[in-house]
């Protein structure tokens, strides 16, 4: 029996995990998800060679209900699927790990109790991370378990960049801006210093664009802003989530409205972003397809708000060396590229059309003085790169 790393990523609606060898190449094993938690789920599982090892759905109102009962299928199913590996370590993303939080750690009482603490910032995501963990204990008793965080990258950013211009007591009780899809952004960083190592110490904006959406600004490699803040709501507009947004705009909904807390979230993480200003879909391939004016228009200020965003992190980083999209969107979507890069030629920026329509790697045209590049991220990958070296102290 040889040893392996699990990896699990446990979202609002979907579980993602991901088996690795316990070694230098951390080779993929086995990877799937369960996905519709609660709705009408199903669960599969692909081997290393795409093979389907594992397909169950659900029909609605029927299967696991909640991330408990999705977590303990999926790892029945993992423990079927790889009966001759045994699990040595499992590595969780984190969404937050708060400000002392800068490194991955491993997973004890008191860090349990301490992630627990910060559900208040993270509402819709920690409590499922936290499920993850628990649900794991009890699957795989006394095997080390690690917390790998979106916000660690971030935790380096200058004091400015953390700051709101409220009273600085607020700072000190934790309100500040964090950042998320760390795990992301980490993980194209160090891909970045094997596919193109002229950029990687250089400033680079990278796009991570997809469900949930942010950018951020690397200088040599490490961050200096993003565009999320004290919670994964801020910056650009999302799937179903608002981006920036007045904060006059919540006041008047709370006085004038009759908006509390409870209408709030769900109207800020939930109804807006692309399905509220298409009234169709938070899918971006939807509105691709779709054809009508309000999809056009979610689609047009979506692109608005990365070109916004992009110009402000090059500011920051007083220069451009290259721009790097990833993630679903960013990865997968052509005219969302071509769109953002489209009359960039005065920050440098001039796209080779053909490449990026075919999905090249390196998309910029040859008298491009920016770098633009699409990389595939893998924040399971960098979990477990992560949680083998704790493993081995």
């Amino acid at each position: 029996m040889t040893d392996a790393i699990l990896v699990v990523n446990a979202g609002s609606s979907s579980i993602k995990i991901e088996l690795f060898a316990a070694d230098d190449a951390l080779a993929s094993l086995l990877a799937g998800q369960v996905e519709a938690i609660g709705l009408a789920p199903r669960l599969f599982l692909r081997d290393a060679a795409g093979t389907t090892v594992a397909d169950q759905a659900w029909p609605q109102g029927e299967g696991p209900r909640d991330h408990r009962a999705a977590l303990a299928a999926i790892g029945a199913a993992v423990a079927r699927a790889a009966a001759d590996r045994r699990i040595v370590a499992i590595g969780h993303r984190v969404v937050h790990g708060g400000a002392a939080r800068a490194a991955p750690v491993v997973i004890d009482p008191a860090v349990r109790a301490e992630l627990a603490a910060l559900t208040p910032l993270a509402p819709l995501h920690q409590p499922h991370n936290l499920a993850g963990i628990d649900a794991m204990a009890e699957l795989h008793p006394g095997v080390m378990q690690v917390a790998c965080f979106d916000t660690a990258f971030h935790r380096g950013h200058p004091w400015v960049a953390d700051t709101f211009a409220l009273p600085r007591a607020f700072h000190a009780r934790g309100i500040r801006r964090y950042g998320f899809h760390g795990l992301s952004y980490a993980y194209v960083a160090m891909r970045l210093r094997d596919v193109a190592p002229e950029i990687a110490d250089g400033r680079v904006v990278v796009a991570h664009l997809g469900n949930g959406a942010s950018m951020c600004a690397l200088r040599g490699g490490r961050s200096i802003d993003s565009t999320m803040g004290f919670t994964a709501l801020d910056g650009l507009p999302m799937g179903t989530r608002s981006g920036q947004i007045d904060p006059g705009v919540l006041l008047h909904l709370i006085a004038a409205e009759g908006y509390d807390a409870a209408a709030l979230t769900r109207l800020l993480y939930h109804e807006s972003g692309l399905k509220g200003l298409s009234g169709l879909s938070s899918d971006m391939r939807a509105l691709e397809a779709a054809g009508t004016a309000e999809a056009a228009e979610a689609i047009a200020y979506f692109v608005y708000r990365i070109r916004r965003e992009l110009g402000a992190l090059a500011a920051v980083l007083g220069g451009l060396d290259a721009l790097v999209f990833t993630a679903g969107i960013g990865e997968n979507s052509p005219r969302i590229r071509a769109a953002v890069c489209d009359g960039m030629d005065w920050l440098g920026i001039a796209l080779d059309a053909a490449a990026n329509a075919r999905g090249a790697m390196a998309i910029s045209a040859p008298e491009s003085r920016v770098r633009v590049l699409r990389l595939a991220t893998d924040e399971e990958r960098m979990i477990a790169i992560e949680t083998l070296r704790l493993l081995r102290g």
